[in-house]
């Protein structure tokens, strides 16, 4: 069986745009391949967070891996920082990684442009981090959304040039883009991404959200004033996102979806997608009330982090052999 390896940052609560892009492929995935999910919470510390709410968040994004279908019997789930191999292995990554790849990173390309300040050497150095984080386990695939397949392709050029240089020593990994509901956009500014850092909960539908607030921010969804229902992503781009949000979650196809609502206004397009995900959001709410409620969490991540543990021990092992700076260690 052929593994995949992917992982969520809970910088804040996990969005609908990280249910559809992400967490509802996990769940189809996990009958298909083997699975390693994390929570990437090195990640998270990149910029500074609340201890408190990082915790929260933490244990929440757990709980709402299992509500939303992971099985901890069909997939290892665990807390990245279980698991010091990463962080041992993103230094030695950073040391075959070059200052011209890191400065090409999108992200740290925006905040530079924008002159942002206050930037940690570790928001710079995090592609090395996690390149360690893929190449630990050796998958065939790691399923991301566009704006991350940069960080797998430059964790391909790492693998490849460790192993022209030490031997063959990492699998290259292949991203896994897909095709429906890749990339949700936020409801009050469809031209950017939904996100649980955007700074405006208007736009952004988070998994614990209370259902009212869901409709209703869904119902002021920005569209536009062309007035037809149409796929349209250039000029109606709020539409554009509605139906994607659809066509994720009711598995019907925008060419139908649109055909259905030839000659209906907007408002019964958002009324729909509102019913569509608040009934979504209610089964996950639930599940994951059950979850937090029975304690399961604690021997999950345990379970879990013994068995990522296994495969990234001998994997670092290998690695500082090759390389050189163990001494009489076998």
């Amino acid at each position: 069986m052929k593994r995949m390896l992917s992982a969520i940052k809970p910088t804040g609560q996990l969005t609908l745009g990280n249910y559809i892009g992400a967490l509802r492929n996990f769940v189809k995935y996990q009958d298909d391949y083997e699975m390693y999910v994390f929570v990437a919470n090195l990640h998270c510390i990149t910029v500074y967070q609340d201890p408190k709410q990082l915790r929260k968040n933490l244990k929440d994004a757990v709980a709402l891996y299992i509500a939303c279908g992971l099985d901890p019997e069909k997939s290892v789930i665990f807390l990245q920082s279980d698991v010091m191999e990463h962080a041992q292995l993103g230094y030695i990554m950073a040391c075959n990684t070059y200052l011209g790849e890191l400065n090409r990173m999108t992200q740290f390309k925006d905040k530079m442009a924008k002159n942002e300040t206050g930037l940690t050497a570790g928001l710079y150095t995090y592609p090395c981090l996690m390149a360690a984080d893929i190449l630990l386990y050796d998958p065939d695939y790691v399923p991301v959304g566009d704006d991350q397949k940069q960080h797998v392709e430059l964790t391909r050029d790492i693998a490849e040039r460790f192993n022209n240089r030490y031997s063959e020593t990492f699998k290259v990994p292949e991203p896994l883009v897909s095709k429906v509901g890749k990339r949700i956009m936020s409801l009050n500014d469809p031209l950017h991404k939904m996100s649980k850092s955007e700074g405006n909960d208007k736009g952004c539908v988070y998994l614990l959200d209370d259902l009212k607030a869901v409709r209703k921010k869904i119902m002021s969804a920005v569209t536009d004033s062309v007035g037809i229902i149409q796929i349209d992503q250039e000029n109606q781009p709020g539409i554009y996102n509605l139906l994607e949000i659809h066509s994720a979650l009711s598995g019907e196809s925008k060419e139908s979806i649109c055909n259905r609502y030839q000659g209906k206004g907007y408002g019964e397009l958002k009324a729909e997608v509102a019913d569509i995900v608040c009934g979504e959001l209610e089964k996950i709410q639930s599940r994951y009330n059950e979850i937090i409620s029975s304690g399961m969490i604690d021997k999950i991540l345990e379970d879990g982090a013994n068995k990522a543990h296994y495969i990234a021990y001998k994997k670092l092992a290998k690695v500082q052999r090759k390389i050189g700076i163990e001494i009489n260690k076998k």
